[in-house]
C-alpha cells in the first residue's frame, strides 16, 4: 500500500520540487540583482552628489605651498568639511600617490600610498563610468573618492584625495542593508509562495482534468467499449500515458480479433472435419452392415463391398494424416531436416506413382525439367508432400482427359517449381483465400472432396523453407502454381 501511494504521489512531488526549486532560484536571482543595482546606485548617487569635494578643495584652499602641504590653512577646512560630512575622508597626495597629509587619526591609516592607475582613470572618466580606489583606511575593500590635481606656478603638485565612504558609514549602510535583504528576501518569499500557489492551483487542475478525461476513457474501454481512444496530443508523462494506452488499446483489440478470428475457424474446423471424417465413415458402416446381414453373397459381391470398404478407410487415414500434419506445422513443431538432392529426380518418381490414377481417368501426366538443374537444398519428405498435396489438388478439380504438367526451370535462387492443370480454375476473387485454413470453394460443377488444408500445409511447409508459393488462373481455363526451392 505503501509503495503504491508513493507511485501515486511521484507526479505531485515531482511538480512541486519543480515548482519550489524554480521559486527560489527566481527569489536568488531577484535579491543578487537587487543587490547589485542598489550598490551601482549607491556608488552613482555618491560620485554625483560628493565627486566635486575634492576639486572644491583643492581649488579653495590651495593645501600646497613651495612644494609641501599647508596644514595651518587646509587642517581646519577640511577638518571643518569633515565635520559637515563625516562620511568623507581628505588625504594629500604627492604626484607619485604617497599620502603626504590627512586629518584622521594616524593609528588609522594602513598604507601610504594610493595606487595612480584609478586616479588617472577617475579624472579621464565621465561622471558614469568612474571607477573604485584605494581606501588608505581598509586596504582591501575598494573605496569611492573624488580626486583633483593641485597645481602651483603652473606645475602639478600634488592632489587632493577623498574617500566619500567613510569606515562608519560602511557600517551603518551594511546594517541597513542586512536589513534591507531580509525585508527583500522576506517578501520575494511570500510573492513565490503565492505564485507557485497560483500557478500550482492552474497546472494541477489542467493536469487533474486531463487524469479524469483518461480515467474516463479508460473506464468506457473496461466496460467493453473497444473503440474508446484518449484523443489529442499531450507531451511529456501524461502524453506517454496517452500514447501507450492507446497503443496497448489497439493491440488488445487485434487480439480479440484474432481469438474471435481462431474461434470462429475452431468452430469451422470441427464443422468440417465431423462432415468429411462422417462420410467415410457412414460408407464404411454401411457396407459392413451390409456383410453381417446378408448371410448369402457371392465372392464378387462381398469383394465389391470390401473394396468400397477399403478406399474409404483409406480416405478417412489420408484425412486424419493431413489433420496431424497441419497441426503439427501450426504448433511449429515441424522441423526440417535439409539436405541437398536433385529435385527433378523426386519429381519423376512421385508422377510414377500416380501413372495408375491418370491412366484410368484418362489424365495426360508429365513433368518437364530443363537440363543442368542445380541441386537444391530442402526436407526431402516435407518437399514430397508438397508436390503430393498439389497433384492431389490437380487430381480434384481436373476433370477426365485433361493434362497435368509439372515443370522445373533453373531461377536465379533455385530451382522454380510450376504445377499446371486443366482444370476448372479460380476465380481472382478466392485465390486469396486457397491458402487459409479450411477454405473450401463453392464450385458448382463439382462438390467439396478433402478436408480443406492441403493448400495450407503446402504453404506452411514452403514458410519453413523461406518461400512463399503463387497462384494464377482464370475460370474454366484451369491453375498455375509456382514456388522456388532454394538451391545449395
Amino acid at each position: 500500500m505503501m509503495k503504491k501511494s508513493i507511485r501515486g504521489n511521484w507526479l505531485f512531488w515531482k511538480i512541486a520540487s519543480v515548482f519550489t526549486l524554480v521559486m527560489v532560484i527566481l527569489g536568488l536571482v531577484f535579491i543578487y540583482i537587487a543587490s547589485t543595482f542598489s550598490r551601482s546606485y549607491y556608488t552613482a548617487a555618491h560620485q554625483q552628489l560628493y565627486g566635486d569635494i575634492a576639486q572644491h578643495l583643492a581649488t579653495f584652499t590651495k593645501p600646497i605651498k613651495n612644494g609641501k602641504p599647508d596644514t595651518t590653512v587646509t587642517h581646519d577646512i577640511i577638518h571643518s568639511t569633515m565635520v559637515a560630512n563625516p562620511s568623507v575622508e581628505v588625504y594629500l597626495l604627492d604626484t607619485a600617490g604617497n599620502i603626504t597629509d590627512f586629518v584622521v587619526p594616524d593609528t588609522t591609516v594602513q598604507i601610504r600610498r594610493v595606487n595612480m592607475i584609478p586616479v588617472k582613470k577617475w579624472l579621464s572618466a565621465s561622471n558614469g563610468n568612474r571607477p573604485m580606489g584605494d581606501n588608505p583606511k581598509q586596504p582591501s575593500e575598494p573605496a569611492i573618492f573624488s580626486v583633483a590635481p593641485i597645481a602651483e606656478n603652473g606645475h602639478l603638485a600634488g592632489y587632493v584625495y577623498a574617500v566619500l565612504a567613510s569606515e562608519k558609514q560602511q557600517e551603518v549602510l551594511t546594517s541597513l542593508n542586512d536589513h534591507f535583504y531580509f525585508r527583500l528576501g522576506f517578501s520575494i518569499f511570500f510573492a513565490a509562495l503565492i505564485v507557485a500557489l497560483i500557478v500550482g492551483l492552474i497546472t494541477f487542475f489542467l493536469i487533474t482534468d486531463s487524469i479524469r478525461k483518461i480515467s474516463d476513457v479508460v473506464k468506457r474501454f473496461k466496460e467493453g467499449d473497444y473503440s474508446a481512444r484518449i484523443e489529442g496530443t499531450v507531451k511529456g508523462e501524461l502524453g506517454l500515458l496517452t500514447s501507450t494506452f492507446n497503443e496497448m488499446a489497439d493491440e488488445i483489440v487485434n487480439n480479440i480479433d484474432k481469438i474471435t478470428a481462431t474461434d470462429k475457424f475452431r468452430q469451422e474446423l470441427i464443422a468440417n472435419v465431423s462432415h468429411d471424417l462422417r462420410t467415410p465413415l457412414s460408407i464404411m458402416q454401411g457396407y459392413i452392415e451390409t456383410l453381417l446381414i446378408k448371410k448369402e453373397i457371392t465372392a464378387n459381391g462381398r469383394e465389391r463391398y470390401l473394396s468400397v470398404i477399403h478406399a474409404s478407410a483409406q480416405k478417412l487415414s489420408s484425412l486424419v494424416d493431413q489433420l496431424f500434419q497441419y497441426a503439427k506445422l501450426e504448433a511449429n513443431l515441424v522441423t526440417p531436416e535439409k539436405e541437398p538432392f536433385f529435385i527433378n529426380e523426386l519429381a519423376s518418381d512421385i508422377l510414377v506413382a500416380y501413372q495408375l490414377k491418370a491412366t484410368n481417368r484418362s489424365i495426360d501426366l508429365h513433368l518437364d525439367a530443363a537440363p543442368d538443374l542445380p541441386r537444391v537444398f530442402a526436407d526431402i519428405a516435407l518437399t514430397e508432400r508438397v508436390f503430393q498435396n498439389l497433384l492431389d489438388n490437380a487430381f480434384k478439380f481436373t476433370p477426365d482427359g485433361g493434362s497435368i504438367k509439372i515443370i522445373l526451370t533453373k531461377a536465379s535462387a533455385g530451382v522454380e517449381v510450376r504445377v499446371i492443370d486443366t482444370g476448372i480454375g479460380i476465380p481472382l476473387s478466392d485465390q486469396a483465400l486457397i491458402f487459409e485454413r479450411y477454405k473450401q470453394l463453392d464450385v458448382d460443377s463439382k462438390p467439396k472432396k478433402g478436408m480443406g488444408i492441403g493448400l495450407a500445409i503446402v504453404k506452411k511447409i514452403l514458410e519453413l523453407h523461406h518461400s512463399n508459393i503463387e497462384v494464377e488462373s482464370q475460370p474454366g481455363y484451369g491453375a498455375m502454381f509456382h514456388f522456388i526451392v532454394p538451391a545449395v
